[in-house]
């Protein structure tokens, strides 16, 4: 396991030219950027496992015989803000494999900040899903299994198999495919009584009011070992999307807290044009205390000939208010399909506050 471990420094603390690259509007650090190099740096760890460590470059993926994909549903299970992100400090990405199967494996990544004595501090925690296929047939090819030597390795090898064994009960109970239980129905209701009735409420938004579009090219300089666009690219335009959505309805600016999923249903070709939707389809309620919001990005291919898209990616966010105060504004489903989002996205925020709980527990 430990062979496929990687890492690469930002040396923001001394390079005020690569510190200026990366610094955003308020002064901090680009967020979305840094997401684009931990897809990136999953995408090499997955070649690594394969090719052995002493490889440094990838060739011509024909001649390799092979290819990696990230998992086509629910591939990143989910990245999550641990610690704020100060732009004076260094920062280190670093990940390695720690679970395979038969031809997939879970690539852990991890952002971490340096102190003035270089001591780390976990900032963000990632796990990618990829999957090998051979390059001739298309079809899923046997990868190297893990040796594992330590008791810590072990742990994280469990972890993997936990995650992937997850990832499949989620879907098993995704609101997609089954109905929400008493719960959840009862969740909905109450809040449909409480704040769905009043059409005079000007705090009131209805969620498919709350979107947001953007149309763009995609250029060969994106493109990825497949000549198709890369996917972490992808993955930053559809961050910086969410945030612009977000921090409009909060009125307010707001903060990163997690990546809950990426969904990948097919490649984007260069040269093609992109739409990229977003909308609010959860919000924390006001007596709930600090306002967070959760935001769903789909990506489109747009065939230019017949206007017919095609989505390809589906990304889920979440962030709130920096100020701490809660969301004044409430966004409110207003069909079936709307009121299954608003469940998603309230699954998510519990999922978030369960995780950052248990890291905040662990730390006392």
């Amino acid at each position: 396991m430990h062979d496929t471990y990687t890492e690469i420094t930002l040396p923001f603390a001394s390079s005020p030219e690569l510190l200026e690259q990366y610094t955003n509007a308020y002064g901090g650090l680009r967020t979305g950027m840094l997401m684009e190099h931990l897809d990136s740096l999953a995408g090499s760890i997955a070649y690594k496992h394969v090719l052995g460590p002493e490889v440094e470059t990838l060739g011509k993926i024909q001649e390799r015989g092979f290819y990696f994909v990230t998992a086509s549903h629910i591939a990143f299970q989910r990245l999550d803000m641990l610690a704020p992100l100060l732009p004076v400090r260094d920062v280190r990405l670093s990940g390695q494999v720690i679970y395979t199967g038969s031809s997939s494996m879970e690539v852990a990544v991890k952002m971490e900040a340096m102190n003035t004595d270089q001591e780390p501090e976990t900032v963000m925690l990632g796990r990618f899903s990829m999957v090998c296929r051979d390059a001739r047939t298309q079809r899923a090819r046997k990868i190297n299994s893990l040796v594992i030597s330590t008791p810590e390795e072990r742990s994280l090898f469990n972890m993997g198999e936990a995650a992937k064994n997850r990832r499949r009960e989620n879907l098993a109970q995704s609101l997609e495919r089954v109905p929400p239980n008493k719960i959840e129905a009862a969740d909905l209701h109450a809040y449909e009584l409480k704040y769905g009735q009043e059409e005079a409420d000007k705090e009131k938004l209805w969620m498919g009011d709350t979107r947001l579009e953007k149309t763009m090219l995609m250029f060969p300089q994106e493109r990825n070992v497949h000549s198709k666009v890369f996917g972490g690219y992808l993955m930053r335009l559809a961050y910086e999307l969410g945030f612009s959505n977000a921090s409009l309805f909060t009125r307010s600016h707001v903060t990163f807290l997690s990546l809950d999923r990426i969904s990948f249903a097919r490649p984007v070709p260069i040269g093609c044009i992109l739409r990229l939707t977003s909308q609010i389809i959860y919000s924390t309620p006001p007596e709930a205390g600090k306002g967070a919001v959760h935001v769903a990005v789909q990506a489109y291919v747009v065939d230019v000939s017949t206007g017919k898209e095609e989505m390809t990616n589906d990304f889920r966010f979440t962030w709130r208010r920096d100020d701490g105060k809660p969301a004044s504004r409430r966004v409110v489903p207003r069909t079936y399909k709307e009121a299954m989002l608003w469940l998603e996205g309230k699954r998510a925020l519990e999922l978030g506050a369960k995780i950052r709980g248990r890291r905040d527990q662990n730390l006392a």
